[in-house]
């Protein structure tokens, strides 16, 4: 069951900047803490200044718990007039044990067919701790709040407030979620704002 709006609300979500093995093309899961690689904080930088010229009116940014998240949200609140950070560790990425740092091509398959990675966290599991997380976030539906995190947790709330397909979202992406009610029923528009 997807997620059930009160109210009309505009949420963002990015994801953070590139680290060691997202350059690579391998697995990087939350249970693996790894820095952005110094040339991806000027990446951050860019995407928060793209931020600030469109005037999104981010009140709150929240992020998991992982030094990438905190470090792509911290460069993002500085371009935004120092804007409240907030950490919600059940935003971190899903643990994907013995799949980390294994290049995605070998894995991607198994994870679409919901297979969990030996040591890591099943899917059923971490699409309900992103739920729970999506509920946390209620009390700063009204900020416009700023999602930090990684790509597996923009995939999952894609799929929570209703969406059809399985979203990708590139390092340092911005992906716009509206969410509004229409004869009873919650409905999404997904943009991705810098593409528009």
């Amino acid at each position: 069951m997807g997620y059930q709006a009160d109210r009309p609300f505009t949420l963002y979500f990015v994801r953070h900047g590139v680290t060691e093995p997202n350059f690579r093309g391998f697995r990087c899961g939350g249970d693996l803490d790894l820095p952005l690689m110094d040339i991806c904080c000027d990446q951050a930088y860019l995407l928060a200044k793209q931020i600030e010229k469109m005037n999104l009116r981010i009140g709150v940014i929240v992020t998991g718990t992982l030094i990438r998240t905190r470090q792509t949200a911290s460069i993002i609140s500085g371009v935004l007039a120092n804007a409240p950070i907030e950490l919600d560790p059940l935003f971190n990425e899903r643990r994907l044990g013995q799949w980390n740092n294994r290049p995605i091509a070998e894995t991607e398959e198994l994870l679409k067919a919901k297979v969990t990675p030996p040591g890591g966290e099943a899917e059923n599991e971490f699409h309900d701790r992103v739920s729970l997380a999506l509920e946390n976030l209620r009390p700063h539906l009204d900020r416009r709040p700023l999602i930090v995190s990684s790509k597996g947790v923009g995939r999952v709330l894609n799929d929570l407030l209703g969406g059809k397909d399985r979203m990708q979202v590139g390092n340092g992406e911005i992906v716009e979620f509206s969410v509004g009610r229409a004869r009873g029923e919650t409905q999404l528009r997904v943009a991705r704002p810098h593409q528009a």
